[in-house]
C-alpha cells in the first residue's frame, strides 16, 4: 500500500462533501453491475466494505434484511449517515471498518459482501490478506468492482493515480478469490482498466 490507512483516510476525509459529484461515468456503470450481481434475498445480510457515502449500501437495502457499510474514513461514513436519516432507512448502518477488519459485530452471518472502487488501494499481498478475512467470513457470494487490468495498464488513464493507488491485474483478483475456495461466476468488463468479478461458493448456511 502505497501510503498509510490514516493517510488514504485523511484523503478521503477532504474529499467526502463532493465526492458524489466527481464520479466517472465508468465508476457509475461498474456501481450498478455490483448492486446487479449482489442480489441479496429478503433474509440477506450484506457487507458493503469501502463503502464511501453509502451509495452501494442504500442501493441494496430495499432487497436485503440488513447492510453493513464499513470505511476507514469518518468524512464519508458521516455523509453516508446523513442519507440514512434523510431516506429514514432502518435496515442500514455504517461503522468504521476495512478489509482486514471488516469489524463485523459477533454473532452475525454475512451471506454477500460487496466493495466498489476501493480494494485498488491495496498492494497485491495485502489485497490477498483482504480476501482472506472476507473468506473467513464465509459468505457465499463477493462481488468486486474495480479498477482492475484486464491488459497491459497505462498510467495515463483516468481511473487511478500512480503516486496513491495500486490496482491488479484481473488474473491476480481472481486467483485471489479462487485460492479461498470461491468460484468466479461472472467477469464484467467496463473498460480495460476498470470491470467486476463476482464469486460465489457453497456455505453450510
Amino acid at each position: 500500500m502505497k501510503r498509510s490507512l490514516p493517510e488514504h483516510a485523511a484523503r478521503f476525509d477532504e474529499k467526502a462533501a463532493s465526492y458524489d459529484g466527481t464520479k466517472s461515468p465508468e465508476y457509475e456503470t461498474c456501481a450498478g453491475l455490483v448492486v446487479d450481481h449482489a442480489d441479496p434475498g429478503r433474509e440477506d445480510v450484506v457487507l458493503d466494505l469501502g463503502t464511501g457515502t453509502g451509495a452501494i449500501a442504500l442501493a441494496l437495502a430495499p432487497d436485503a434484511r440488513r447492510v453493513l457499510g464499513r470505511d476507514i474514513s469518518d468524512g464519508m461514513l458521516s455523509q453516508a449517515r446523513e442519507k440514512v436519516a434523510a431516506r429514514d432507512v432502518e435496515n442500514v448502518s455504517f461503522g468504521s471498518g476495512r478489509f482486514r477488519a471488516p469489524n463485523v459485530p459477533e454473532g452475525t452471518d454475512v451471506d454477500v459482501v460487496t466493495s466498489n472502487f476501493a480494494m485498488h488501494h491495496l498492494d497485491d499481498a495485502t489485497k490477498r490478506d483482504a480476501v482472506d478475512a472476507i473468506a473467513d467470513l464465509e459468505p457465499r457470494r463477493v462481488v468486486l468492482g474495480d479498477v482492475m487490468f484486464f491488459g497491459t495498464p497505462d498510467p495515463d488513464e483516468p481511473f487511478y493515480s500512480p503516486d496513491v493507488d495500486d490496482p491488479a491485474t484481473v488474473g491476480v483478483l481472481a486467483d485471489a478469490l479462487t485460492d479461498t475456495d470461491f468460484a468466479i461466476t461472472a467477469v464484467e468488463r467496463v473498460h480495460e482498466q476498470v470491470g467486476v468479478l463476482v464469486a460465489e461458493r457453497e456455505t453450510d448456511r
